[in-house]
């Protein structure tokens, strides 16, 4: 006998638990803000252990970057100066944002998304952008 008091699954809701649930993405849009919400909705605080291979990631949005977070091969956006993408937290936390844990992005293009994080990686990735801006002049 089933329990016919449990309301069925939405579509939204199916999609959002089988978003939330995938590990891998390959050559394919990903809409931060959505990815970010379904995970929320799952009682998740960040994304993690996530790998997107030739992905277009869109915002707007702001990718807190988090420890084991890597990018291979990426386009991390256009600006005139790359710096423009790069935000630097003022306290000790970091609120309103988009956190990636232990996620791998490999030839991903990444539109309208800002990047956050310690001082550190964010010195890292500075002249990562600056570097492949004076490649490309």
């Amino acid at each position: 006998m089933t329990d016919q008091t449990q309301t069925p699954m939405s579509p939204d809701e199916k999609f959002g638990r089988e978003l939330v649930a995938r590990t891998t993405f390959e050559k394919e849009a990903v809409w931060l803000p959505s990815l970010a919400v379904h995970h929320m909705n799952a009682g998740k605080t960040f994304i993690e252990d996530k790998t997107f291979t030739e992905c277009l990631i869109e915002g707007p949005a702001v990718m807190a970057i988090m420890n084991g977070t890597t990018f291979d091969g990426c386009n991390m956006g256009v600006a005139g100066n790359p710096r423009t993408l790069l935000l630097q937290p003022l306290g000790d936390m970091i609120a309103g944002v988009v956190g990636m844990s232990n996620c791998r992005f490999v030839r991903c293009r990444f539109v309208q998304v800002g990047f956050t994080g310690s001082p550190e990686l964010l010195q890292q990735i500075e002249e990562n952008l600056l570097s492949a801006q004076a490649a490309q002049a």
